[in-house]
């Protein structure tokens, strides 16, 4: 006899979940992704002016619409994403190439694997580089150019018995966090990667940016050659513009060895403002730097010569001119072919071009000198001329442009606590302040009408109000 049998609830979601799961375990089984080996690529070495990689890998049984994304892997495989740089190039119907670039925020290190990932969650094994090794190195080079240590300077010195540090000179473009590798005489040493290094040997010093596999010996420093001294002329003095120096206004810089303290000498004459590492002159002679490097002292001197001219003037710095007189002022000068401008109350004086000028009306006078050939150079030379003082208690209410074109106030007004205000009819402030000369107003020339200016003058003893008329 023939039973018949009616399955129950129970046995038909067995059966179902049975199907289910076989039919997910070989769909799952059929996606796969095989990454191709880098090659010609041993390291991801990316920086401000290189980060593209390509990764190329070949996948089947993937859902339309999938897309895939390269990751790195740190030592304890933890994901890392890149940035896709292009849409992805389809090499075949089941091989992708994408280009991509690392972070540039990577920590960087020598034992990083590649991978991709996609949409659907499938990850791949590690991608191989161009030597067959799954972990190979990756950085961002945050700086990649030639840095200095010491100032730039390429000598150093230490007592005996004694230490100095070495540290990378400050600038704006490299990055604070950096680390680097010290060198001494062409070997690592070992433990140090920060910014300074005390050094107690002597020997050759360098420095280069720690990126590990990365690194790039050509962005390097400057070399320090650190020697010992006890005593004695072992300090050397540079100069910023040469032995002989041609002076471009403000001088050559003299910088000796660096130390702990300075001294400064000038033909054997202490310069008792001079107590840093750098001097600034214009002047030829010789330089001596008595230099305290923390436990002993050196020397160091240079005999600082000028390719610039000399030049003189035969007036006093100040002097007076009595009413109609006249000063004929010369200068004298070594220079090639000089050209010469004067100036009165820095106003150029028009057709004053030879080395001489007669003096006529009172005020501060410059006349500046110039060399083009050769130490191509300027000097200036100054002078003021002074006139007869106004009566004791009289203040002027007259200037007369051609014979004596300036405001003259008697000594009492001229002083810090006397404070003197002068504005034109149309309200316009020309002066205003303490410790007046007739120098500080300088009388502009008119046309038609004789303008009129008025005057406040506050003192201790008051306050003193008028008029001012200039007149042709």
């Amino acid at each position: 006899m023939i039973q018949k049998t009616t399955p129950n609830f129970t046995t038909l979601f067995l059966l179902f979940s049975i199907l289910f799961f076989t039919k997910s375990n070989v769909h799952a089984q059929t996606q796969t992704i095989v990454p191709q080996p880098l090659n010609g690529l041993e390291k991801l070495c990316a920086g401000g002016t290189f980060n593209e990689f390509y990764a190329t890998f070949s996948y089947v049984g993937f859902p339309a619409g999938t897309t895939f994304a390269v990751e790195l892997l740190d030592n304890a495989n933890t994901p890392i994403a890149t940035t896709l740089l292009a849409p992805p190039v389809d090499v075949s119907v089941t091989q992708q190439t994408l280009k991509f670039a690392v972070p540039v925020n990577l920590i960087g290190s020598d034992t990083y694997g590649l991978r991709i990932k996609s949409s659907t969650g499938f990850t791949s094994v590690r991608f191989k580089n161009n030597v067959g090794a799954t972990s190979f190195p990756a950085y961002y080079k945050d700086y990649e150019a030639p840095f200095s240590i010491n100032n730039k300077d390429t000598n150093a010195i230490i007592c005996s018995a004694g230490s100095i540090t070495l540290s990378v000179d400050s600038t704006p473009s490299v990055p604070a966090n950096i680390k680097y590798i010290w060198y001494k005489d062409n070997v690592v040493i070992a433990g140090q990667s920060a910014k300074a290094l005390t050094v107690n040997a002597v020997g050759d010093y360098y420095a280069t940016i720690d990126y590990g596999a990365c690194t790039d010996v050509n962005f390097s420093s400057n070399h320090v050659n650190v020697t010992s001294t006890s005593s004695g002329s072992a300090v050397v003095i540079s100069s910023s513009l040469g032995n002989p120096f041609c002076s471009n206004g403000t001088g050559t810089v003299l910088t000796a060895t660096q130390g702990k303290t300075y001294k400064w000498y000038k033909d054997n004459t202490l310069i008792t403002t001079a107590t840093t590492r750098s001097i600034t002159t214009n002047e030829s002679g010789v330089y001596k730097a008595e230099v305290d490097f923390g436990g002993c002292n050196a020397t160091g001197t240079i005999t600082l010569t000028s390719n610039s001219f000399n030049a003189s003037i035969d007036a006093a710095e100040e002097f007076e001119l009595a009413e109609g007189e006249t000063l004929n002022v010369t200068v004298t000068t070594s220079a090639t072919n000089p050209t010469y401008e004067w100036y009165l109350n820095n106003a150029l004086i028009a057709g004053a071009v030879n080395n001489t000028y007669l003096v006529a009306v009172k005020g501060v006078y410059k006349v500046k000198l110039s060399q083009a050939t050769g130490c191509v150079s300027t000097k200036e030379l100054t002078f003021k001329a002074t006139g007869p003082k106004a009566p004791a208690t009289v203040i002027p209410n007259i200037i007369s442009l051609s014979s004596h074109p300036y405001w003259d106030l008697p000594d009492e007004y001229q002083n810090s606590n006397t404070n003197v205000i002068i504005i034109s009819s149309q309200g316009e402030m020309i002066f205003q302040g303490v410790n007046y000369d007739s120098s500080k107003w300088v009388i502009k020339d008119f046309n038609n009408v004789n303008p009129v200016y008025y005057y406040v003058i506050k003192s201790d003893t008051g306050e003193k109000k008028g008029s001012i008329t200039v007149i042709k």
